[in-house]
């Protein structure tokens, strides 16, 4: 979870590759006209974000049920999308990508294949409720490497897992 451009795609990547499971890309589930609106410098609203955090929450309900574990890419900016998420799977472990404003800016202006602009990245900051202490997950700085990142990730998920 985090920000766009805090390389929640990059590192939930390759965690999957470390954990052996599947890997789900949330933005595919967004629809076109989410798409088209982030596209255009427009912020996505609950009500936009409403039918995209359903159908998130039925893959993750689907691949609990099926015993497989899978990393998903969301925003998850806001308590409320997170528990919608926590109802597809009780046990969903949030990895936290946080960063520094500038850096994000940064990383996001050197992409050349999203549709979302860095104009946006300071209402995705405003709407960001960071995890409470009573949500699974961990925060994670993304001034370290990736291979840092998934390293810490990793250590975070043996010990819940176990």
């Amino acid at each position: 979870m985090g920000v766009s451009g805090c390389g929640k795609s990059a590192i939930a990547k390759l965690l999957a590759e470390r954990l052996s499971c599947d890997f789900i890309e949330g933005d595919d589930a967004h629809s076109q006209e989410n798409i088209s609106k982030m596209s255009a410098g427009i912020p996505l609203t609950d009500a936009d974000r409403h039918d995209w955090l359903i159908t998130l929450k039925q893959t993750l309900r689907h691949h609990a049920a099926a015993d497989m574990s899978v990393v998903l890419t969301c925003s998850a900016l806001k308590r409320r999308y997170r528990d919608c998420l926590r109802e597809g799977d009780p046990q969903v472990f949030f990895v936290h990508l946080h960063g520094d404003h500038d850096l994000i800016v940064q990383r996001m202006q050197s992409r050349n294949r999203h549709f979302m602009p860095s104009t946006l990245l300071n209402s995705q900051f405003a709407d960001l409720e960071p995890l409470q202490a009573d949500e699974h997950g961990i925060v994670l700085d993304v001034k370290h490497s990736p291979d840092e990142l998934v390293e810490q990730a990793f250590n975070a998920l043996k010990v819940v897992l176990v």
